[in-house]
């Protein structure tokens, strides 16, 4: 099989068994954002991590910690003015910001002063942001105080536990990210996300094949200068580490119907020329039984192609 998927699996979804068995999924990804009953003490995250386990069975089971992502950390209703975010940061203002429009694309909204974890925003973005979304801020000036949150440090403490052997971490930027992570697990195999203009230097200039590197698209699309210099980091990751992972923004037009793109087919197939063979499907397309098993089908079938 050229191809391998790694699924985006909610939790407790009633057809992870059914995915799992899938013969080109090599292994599902746990998105730490989604919420786990008994909340988000160790134990809970134990009990959760213990049951994923069990129905991966030899498959990999992939803990994405979410590390310097900024994310919302509370619901904001327009008409507002703030922002609260998952870390405290400093960056030059006024700043643009950048959120997620539900389509694959992204609304721009003015950030006037940074107060720690709060965003005072000038104005916008004009819908309501739910707790966990995520928010670009692709500026030079832009420091994130910290790498791991308290959720990550928990999963980790909960992981080591339970035997949990594979760690995404996302926005990672250079080496000492993953020194960090080594300080804290010997989990042997972990995946350095990708997703900003920071980490495709780190890629550039002082990767040293410390960790399998993920080209993370979904936030790396609103992060790079241009649209199209995508096309230029995605050949620079694979270019540095031929087992590199590409993910999220594939197939996800078979969310909101059967049918995949042209365009979507073709984003696959330009992948697969660059030399990709591991792809990790989002969370949209992942969240129904028929989305997520048309997409697998579908790579299955043009997975011929690429031997």
């Amino acid at each position: 099989m050229a191809f391998k998927a790694i699924v985006t699996i909610p939790p407790y979804a009633p057809f992870i068994d059914e995915v799992i068995a899938h013969p080109i999924v090599c292994g599902v990804r746990l998105n730490t954002v989604m919420p786990v009953v008994g909340g988000t003490a160790v134990g809970a995250l134990e009990d959760l991590l213990k049951g994923l386990k069990e129905k991966t069975g030899e498959k990999e089971l992939w803990v994405d910690l979410k590390c310097r992502q900024l994310r919302v950390a509370q619901a904001a209703t327009p008409p507002y003015t703030e922002i609260l975010l998952s870390h405290d940061i400093k960056v030059d203002t006024p700043v643009v910001a950048y959120f997620p429009d539900g389509q694959g694309g992204k609304v721009a909204a003015t950030v006037v002063k940074v107060d720690g974890n709060r965003l005072i925003m000038l104005d916008g973005p004009r819908r309501t942001l739910g707790p966990g979304e995520s928010v670009n801020i692709p500026h030079y000036s832009l420091s994130v105080d910290g790498f791991f949150t308290d959720l990550d440090k928990r999963y980790i403490e909960a992981g080591q536990k339970t035997g949990i052997t594979e760690y995404m971490l996302s926005f990672v930027e250079g080496p000492a990210d993953i020194t960090e992570f080594r300080k804290l697990c010997d989990a042997p195999r972990v995946a350095a996300k990708i997703e900003s203009r920071k980490g495709l230097s780190y890629i550039a200039n002082q990767y040293k094949g410390e960790a399998r590197v993920m080209a993370a698209r979904g936030d790396l699309f609103m992060e790079v200068k241009k649209p199209h210099h995508i096309i230029q980091a995605m050949e620079l990751m694979i270019g540095k580490d031929p087992n590199a992972i590409a993910a999220s923004r594939i197939l996800d037009s078979l969310a909101s119907g059967l049918e995949p793109s042209c365009a979507d087919i073709s984003d696959v197939d330009s992948l697969a020329r660059m030399g990709y063979r591991t792809l990790m499907l989002g969370d949209e397309v992942c969240q129904q039984r028929d989305s997520v098993m048309s997409a697998l089908n579908l790579l299955q079938a043009m997975a011929e192609r690429y031997k």
